[in-house]
């Protein structure tokens, strides 16, 4: 079994995601942007999710450029999206696509940073919204075409976050994990299993650790590329029964790579 640091530097073989149908939120940029690219250059089609669609439009740009096979962009604001939208997000994957694999739930915001009793109700319930509530209605839409797989995958982007100022943004991730862990034990069965799994990559270059930490000298974090190792490994075959783990990482070296890079 490969350990943490192992993961860290795992490549698939080429192709080991071929027919896979793999949706990606929070795909337009950071850790969402590098395990898109990673997925679909091992083979799968990418659903594309975001609120903004330019973004999502050059993500969908380097993928083709790279030879992947074509993605789908889905904008969706999960601010305002209801259960109905979602149940729409899934009929359509399933008739443009025919099916789908695999469900990276990436996306994330952290508003600030704000003392419990001065949280104001209306940013609790949006933060809590985007962070959690959003993810259960993606998975419970999603689950009848996972259930249909093959081989089907969740892998949550985690972040431990139960500590003073992350007020509702770590009371989700909280629930997110809780979430995780019931999904994988009832998931956890001969007759239909799917698979399912955290990362919590710890401080990386991205917008939203640029926003909350304005200060932080940027060429002391590691690239959102560094870290699509474990992402690949829990979505693909390779990872066989391996479900329920929540792998984590402190902070990664600002130098880290990920060995994928210099192979491909």
């Amino acid at each position: 079994m490969l350990t943490n640091d192992e993961l860290l530097q795992y490549v698939p073989e080429d192709g080991l995601l071929k027919d896979r149908v793999i949706l990606v939120t929070g795909a337009a940029d950071g850790i969402g942007r590098a395990i898109s690219l990673a997925y679909a250059r091992y083979g799968a089609t990418i659903v594309l999710l975001g609120k903004t669609i330019k973004p999502l439009e050059n993500i969908y740009d380097e993928i083709i450029d790279a030879g992947g096979a074509e993605p789908a962009i889905y904008p969706l604001n999960m601010e305002g999206a209801n259960v109905h939208d979602y149940q729409a997000m899934a009929a359509t994957i399933e008739k443009e696509l025919g099916r789908l694999d695999g469900l990276a739930l990436n996306a994330g915001w952290l508003p600030a940073f704000i003392p419990f009793k001065e949280y104001e109700v209306e940013l609790w319930s949006k933060t809590i919204t985007i962070n959690l509530h959003a993810n259960f209605l993606i998975t419970q839409s999603c689950l009848p075409l996972l259930e249909k797989a093959e081989d089907a995958a969740i892998v949550m982007s985690a972040h431990a976050s139960n500590k003073a100022y992350n007020g509702a943004f770590g009371v989700a991730k909280a629930g997110l994990d809780a979430m995780m862990d019931i999904v994988a034990d009832e998931y956890d069965r001969d007759e239909l299993f799917i698979r399912v799994n955290s990362i919590d990559t710890g401080p990386l270059l991205t917008q939203m650790r640029r926003l909350n930490y304005p200060l932080e000298a940027t060429e002391t974090l590691a690239s959102p590329d560094a870290i699509v190792g474990p992402y690949l490994y829990f979505m693909g075959p390779d990872a066989k029964k391996r479900t329920a783990e929540h792998i984590r990482y402190d902070r990664l070296p600002a130098d880290a790579r990920w060995n994928g890079n210099e192979t491909g």
